[in-house]
């Protein structure tokens, strides 16, 4: 269903019942990218995923968002369709730099935090800034669908199979439009969460692919020991793309954490 938030008109799949959770795709994904969890978790859980603008089925944006302008138009969808008492939010990726901030903007909305592949932004290092920024060059020579092609297979683990890889890069490439990936890329490129991890109050589980050649361990240790009391998982065999690539070990962390954190919120 496309709604239109704060004059964006976003795309987003609303399916399950039980406590509401928010999903968050990476840079290079849409609402598709949380199809396995759809698929196990949705019997348990209420589920929402977005376009994010630009992406996908969602209209492109009017301007280039920031990263707090992508915060708040969650935290709208959040309002419009959960109402005031908040959700899980789970991002992957950049959608885990945005779930931060939302936590961070919006703390009453979040009811817990899980943050998959993700870091504290690309800000943290001229390196990372300036790599991030380059890609919009590679998509805009390339086009979506050969870029899919370069870069999707580097998101999976030495594991994968020929029809993994083909599902990332036909996801992918399916996925992104320069609109979204540019102001994505430029909202990563500008963004550390360093300083303000420790504000973070609600429970947080940061989750990493024990063969993410693209964030991995570091990135999601500096998260984890940033916010007090995250817990961090690491998923065995699963690459940059953790929650498609073994979801059976992603969801059941998941599930089991909002269940917890359920439990602690009405205790």
């Amino acid at each position: 269903m496309t709604t239109t938030i704060a004059t964006e008109k976003i795309y987003v799949r609303d399916a399950g019942d039980g406590p509401n959770v928010m999903m968050l795709h990476g840079i290079g994904g849409s609402s598709e990218s949380f199809t396995p969890q759809f698929d196990e978790l949705a019997g348990e859980l209420r589920m929402l995923a977005w376009d994010a603008p630009g992406y996908a089925r969602s209209a492109d944006p009017d301007r280039e968002n920031t990263l707090d302008d992508y915060a708040d138009i969650v935290a709208a969808l959040i309002v419009e369709r959960c109402g005031d008492a908040g959700v899980h939010l789970l991002g992957m990726s950049w959608g885990g730099v945005i779930a931060t901030r939302v936590a961070l903007r919006h703390p009453a909305l979040v009811r817990s935090l899980a943050l998959g592949s993700s870091t504290v932004g690309s800000a943290a290092s001229e390196e990372s800034a300036a790599a991030m920024r380059a890609r919009v060059g590679h998509l805009t020579e390339l086009g979506p669908a050969e870029f899919a092609r370069a870069r999707a297979p580097k998101l999976l683990s030495a594991q994968s199979t020929p029809d993994e890889v083909a599902g990332a890069v036909d996801l992918m490439g399916r996925s992104i439009r320069l609109a979204g990936y540019s102001a994505a890329a430029a909202s990563m490129a500008a963004t550390d969460h360093t300083t303000d991890l420790a504000r973070i109050t609600v429970p947080t589980l940061v989750l990493c692919g024990d063969e993410d050649t693209i964030t991995g361990l570091p990135a999601s240790q500096k998260l984890a020991g940033g916010i007090g009391g995250a817990v961090i998982v690491t998923v065995h065999g699963a690459g940059h793309l953790a929650n498609q690539e073994r979801p059976e070990a992603f969801n059941a962390w998941f599930h089991s954490f909002v269940l917890i954190a359920e439990q602690l919120r009405n205790h």
